[in-house]
This record gives C-alpha cells, sequence and structure tokens, in this order.
C-alpha cells in the first residue's frame, strides 16, 4: 500500500550551515571542543532550521542533514563491514589542489551494528511542531554497489553478490527504518546518484569498465531497492531522490532519464520519487509515462545551484508539460536537490534559499489548492 505525502510541496532535505555550526565543527577538528559540546551546536542549528521551514508553510520537516559531512558517508560508514578510506588530496589538471571524498568499501558481511539516525529522529520530533511530518533523509542501499563495483565489495565475505550481499544490505535497511518506526518516524528518503548516472554515457561507460552491464544495472538496483522495500513498516513512506551530483553547485552527471525510468518507476515498489528537472540537463518529460497508478513523481524544476529566481508562470507551464505523460494528481514540486548536500554548501545566499522554497510552496498551492 502506498503512502501519500504530507502535500505537494516538498524539498529534498539539506539546508545550507549557519557559520557558527561551521566554526563549532572546526573546534571539534581541532580538539578544541568536546562531541557532547558539539551536538549541543547542532541542537540549536536544527531548532532554528526547523522554525525556518515551518514559517515557509513546509510541511514536512528535515534537520538539514545539520550533523553530517556527507550526505551518504556519514550514514553508510556506520553500517557494520563497511569501511572509510581517509580522503586524499588530488591535484588538478589546473594546478589546484581538490579534497577528493573518502571511498567507501565492504570489507566484511554488512550488519545493522546500531541505530544509525535514531537519536537524531528523537531530537528532530521533538522539534517539529504538530499537523507537521519530520522527514528522515538516508543514503540509497545502491552507493555500497555502484562506486566501486565488484572490486569494492570483499570477495571472502561476498564470493558471490546475489543473493548474499544484496539480501544482508537490506536487512541492515530493514532494521534501521523499524528502529525508526518504533520511534514515530512515517517518512523516511533515500538519496541516490547511481539510477541518474546510469543516464550519463560517460558513467555508462564507467561502469563498463568495472565489469557491470549499464542496461542490466538498473533492474537489478530495481530488484535491490523492493528487497529493502518489502521490509518497511507499515505506514511508512518510502521515497528515493534521484541527484545528478550537487558540490558547491557542480553536477557530475547529465542525460535523459529514458535508461532507468522502468526500472525506476515501474519495477520499484516506492511511494514517490524525487526527480531532479531543473535545466535540460536532465532531458524531457516523456520517461514519466511509465509512472503506475499510486505513485508520485515529485518534480524538482526549482535549482538549488545558483540564486537566481525561477519564473513562476514558467514553473506552471513545466507542470503541465510534465502532466501531459503523467496525471497532475500524481506530480508535485519541489527543488532539483538540497541545498548544501555535503557541509560546503551550494553557491547560493540564505535568503535566496528562502525565496526559493517560498516559490515552490506558492506555486505548488496554486497548481493543486492546499491538498
Amino acid at each position: 500500500m502506498t503512502v501519500k505525502l504530507p502535500a505537494r510541496y516538498d524539498h529534498v532535505g539539506s539546508f545550507l550551515r549557519p557559520l557558527y555550526l561551521l566554526e563549532a565543527r572546526e573546534q571539534k577538528a581541532r580538539g578544541q571542543i568536546t562531541p557532547e559540546q558539539l551536538r549541543q551546536v547542532e541542537d540549536r542549528a536544527i531548532a532554528e532550521i526547523v522554525k525556518f521551514q515551518e514559517d515557509l508553510g513546509l510541511k514536512s520537516i528535515t534537520d538539514g542533514e545539520f550533523r553530517r559531512t556527507y550526505f551518504h558517508i556519514d550514514f553508510l560508514e556506520q553500517l557494520g563491514g563497511v569501511k572509510t578510506d581517509i580522503p586524499v588530496t588530488i591535484q588538478k589538471p589546473d594546478g589546484t589542489l581538490e579534497l577528493a571524498p573518502p571511498v567507501m568499501r565492504v570489507v566484511d558481511k554488512v550488519r545493522h551494528a546500531r541505530d544509525i539516525q535514531l537519536a537524531d529522529f528523537q531530537y528532530l520530533k521533538s522539534q517539529v511542531g504538530a499537523g507537521n511530518t519530520p522527514k528522515v533523509t538516508i543514503p540509497s542501499p545502491t552507493m555500497l554497489h555502484f562506486r566501486g563495483g565488484r572490486a569494492g565489495i570483499s570477495r571472502e565475505a561476498y564470493p558471490e553478490l546475489d543473493p548474499a550481499f544484496y539480501d544482508d544490505v537490506a536487512q541492515a535497511y530493514g532494521d534501521e527504518l523499524r528502529s525508526l518506526a518504533a520511534a514515530g518516524c512515517t517518512y523516511v528518503q533515500m538519496d541516490d546518484t547511481n539510477l541518474a548516472y546510469l543516464c550519463d554515457e560517460k558513467m555508462r561507460e564507467a561502469a563498463r569498465q568495472r565489469g557491470d552491464d549499464p542496461n542490466e544495472l538498473p533492474h537489478r538496483y530495481a530488484r535491490f531497492i523492493n528487497k529493502v522495500v518489502a521490509q518497511k513498516p507499515a505506514g511508512m513512506l518510502l521515497a528515493m531522490h534521484l541527484c545528478r551530483g550537487n558540490f558547491k553547485s557542480t553536477h557530475a552527471a547529465a542525460g535523459n532519464y529514458e535508461p532507468v525510468a522502468e526500472a525506476l518507476l515501474r519495477e520499484m515498489d516506492l511511494d514517490a520519487y524525487f526527480l531532479e528537472y531543473d535545466d535540460s540537463r536532465s532531458g524531457d518529460f516523456r520517461p514519466l509515462r511509465y509512472l503506475p497508478k499510486g505513485k508520485t513523481v515529485v518534480l524538482g524544476l526549482v535549482t538549488t545551484k545558483f540564486g537566481e529566481l525561477e519564473d513562476k508562470d514558467e514553473l506552471k507551464r513545466r507542470i503541465d508539460a510534465a502532466a501531459r505523460y503523467a496525471p497532475l494528481e500524481q506530480l508535485a514540486l519541489s527543488p532539483q536537490c538540497g541545498f548544501s548536500s555535503t557541509v560546503h554548501g551550494n553557491d547560493i545566499a540564505v535568503e535566496a534559499q528562502r525565496a526559493k522554497l517560498r516559490l515552490v510552496v506558492e506555486t505548488a498551492q496554486e497548481v493543486w489548492g492546499s491538498a
């Protein structure tokens, strides 16, 4: 049974970190404050970002991912059997230095070693007002496979990936969802770059070089996701956001959703999908024809990468264009991604962040009414 979104307008999850929180994280890294003192600062920042969201009229409320450095690593490295290598500094062709994100490897059997998001959710829930829904964002389980492929997963732990690896990861995710549900969580969003990357020919070729078939992978990932969905607690909304890269307002992939649309929309047993559609990089809306009854696509028409505000009438025209392929009552509106998928943040001001979210709420209310 599918579960409805809290409103026709939503957001992906992350927000720009306030300066005092960034400074506290630096102090913690230098050993000047304790983890407990940092958490107190995070609590303050989260209370403020909850009010920010509620003041805008948003109905699903996140903690802004204020306790994370990266949208995926901070969660995945807490699973048993997953190891994160130390980040390295690489020299780019122009001579500048860049910190490459840590590389994750599966070094042992994957298991749910601890409740990862429980304490964070409990604090978020305590701050969210009546009538609104606290939403937890976690990385998609496919993140443990796509980046490294077979080479990134221990052959000693998993001589064969199917079914043992996929079953173990799904069980770990199921345990996490159950711990959240027991605390009252009814809305979880999984963030997935890999299906979006499989729309890009460069990324598809990289998958071939790792020994994977980019035409087969979306269907394999659909079966993988469905193993998680099969363990979803009753009454929980489980959504997926497809991201094409969002680090400091950049992108990593482009391409129409057509190569993954059938596996994504028709084969996965999810309740909702957040799809990036903020510019021509994502192609047209024809892939939405695969959307079955009962599911919702949240159109990410408003960019979080830059501050220029979209035109409301143009947003409505684009919603109308999407409704030629999927029923209007199965569509909703959001920004294309979060405003700060990593601690570094996008090249956008706090006031622009506010204006874009206000635009999403107003446009959706004018298109669909107050529902």
